[in-house]
């Protein structure tokens, strides 16, 4: 066993901390992953890290006020067949209940969606798990909470293009 990095060994952890999900290696040959906290402002990181161990934090969560770029992203990020990485954080967006961003490789994140823009959260709340890409190029994910059933607040199963447009499948 070799140890690349070690999150946090700077005060403060601008590095981030508690990454708890998987890397994926871009078609470029680095590493990438998410941090659920830590980073320059606390709300998490996305990172980039190269076999060899050189981390690159890419995006800081959580500089707008009221974390309206999300915060928390605890899943791993997948990379589309358009060469950007798209992931979920559990917290923060617009209505503070989470979002699904975009991030260029070189560190450019576009929020695409906030969840529960929709009266009583029936689009979801609280993605934790990643998003993967489908051959028709859109983008499938879970939201924790939310839905349509009345009083079940059970989550849902949602599908978003790459250039955002949000469409929920199912209500658990």
């Amino acid at each position: 066993l070799t140890t690349i990095h070690r999150f946090c060994s700077q005060s403060g952890c601008p590095d981030g901390l508690q990454p708890v999900a998987g890397l994926v290696q871009a078609t470029n040959g680095d590493l990438y992953g998410t941090t659920g906290g830590g980073g320059t402002n606390s709300g998490g990181t996305v990172f980039k890290i190269t076999p060899g161990g050189t981390l690159t934090t890419l995006y800081s969560f959580c500089p707008q006020t009221n974390c309206t770029d999300g915060f928390g992203p605890n899943a791993g990020l997948v990379q589309a067949a358009n060469g950007d990485l798209y992931g979920t954080t559990n917290g923060g967006g617009t209505n503070n209940s989470g979002t699904v961003f975009k991030i260029t490789p070189g560190g450019t994140l576009t929020t695409l969606y906030s969840f529960c823009s929709q009266s009583g959260c029936t689009d979801g709340a609280f993605p934790e798990a990643g998003l993967v890409q489908a051959a028709n190029g859109d983008l499938y994910g879970t939201a924790e909470y939310g839905g349509a059933k009345a009083n079940a607040n059970s989550g849902t199963v949602f599908k978003i293009t790459p250039s955002g447009t949000l469409t929920t499948l199912y209500s658990f």
